[in-house]
């Protein structure tokens, strides 16, 4: 008998809806950071996060190689949720989606330790996986490697003491499902809570760096199409 996959789950619009209510308050944090550190406009402060996250696939790799941030300061500043509880909606699903895959289960994701931890208490999945890999834990030889970073993903079956091949990548992110399958790994794109609007610039294409193993409109689907994984 195979062994069974380690399933690598993204946390944000993969396991949660964070569109509605987490994202509109984390952008607007990041822009009133921008802006306060490099006494920008809130205006251009937006467009600069954008432009370094388009770049560089997180905001905050861009502050650190251009403007020297302390990087745990900037991720404190910028998740400040006093009232997490009244924007995680919980899916009543979900346990018993990541009841029935085989094998085990680990949160991936570029967000914060102490944003994610809590994100997961309310869900009522933190007891149910087997690891949380978060931004603080994408640091090494001296530089933040977050998703979608081929290393990074290497890094991470190596810690879990698995071949790439044994691993699937969970997300909504095309380019981080790109980096994942570049370095062997297989793919599931969630794409009903991002691309819902249809009006996303990189949904998905049909082949080359964009093709992924599976797409599912939501998790809940997974256990039943996880035949199709290649």
């Amino acid at each position: 008998m195979p062994a069974p996959p380690v399933w690598l789950l993204d946390l944000d619009n993969t396991l949660h809806d964070a569109g509605q209510h987490v994202f509109p308050r984390i952008n607007t944090a990041m822009t009133d950071y921008v802006a306060r550190r490099l006494d920008l406009a809130p205006a251009d402060a937006s467009e600069l996060r954008i432009d370094y996250w388009r770049r560089y696939g997180a905001t905050l790799l861009g502050m650190i190689r251009h403007h020297a941030i302390d990087p745990h300061e900037f991720l404190r500043e910028t998740h400040p949720f006093p009232d997490l509880h009244r924007l995680v909606a919980r899916d009543h699903h979900l346990r018993d989606t990541l009841r029935r895959l085989p094998g085990r289960k680990v949160v991936v994701t570029n967000g914060p330790r102490a944003y994610a931890s809590a994100v997961l208490r309310l869900l009522g999945i933190a007891r149910m996986l087997d690891g949380l890999v978060c931004v603080e834990d994408m640091r090494f030889a001296g530089r933040w490697h977050p998703k979608p970073s081929r290393r990074m993903f290497r890094l991470i079956a190596a810690r879990l003491k698995v071949p790439t091949a044994r691993c699937v990548l969970v997300e909504d992110s095309i380019a981080n499902l790109a980096g994942a399958r570049a370095v062997g790994m297989r793919t599931v794109l969630v794409s009903g809570l991002t691309y819902r609007s249809g009006a996303r610039a990189d949904r998905p294409r049909a082949g080359g760096a964009w093709r992924v193993g599976v797409q599912l409109q939501s998790i809940s689907l997974l256990p039943r199409l996880r035949s199709r994984l290649r």
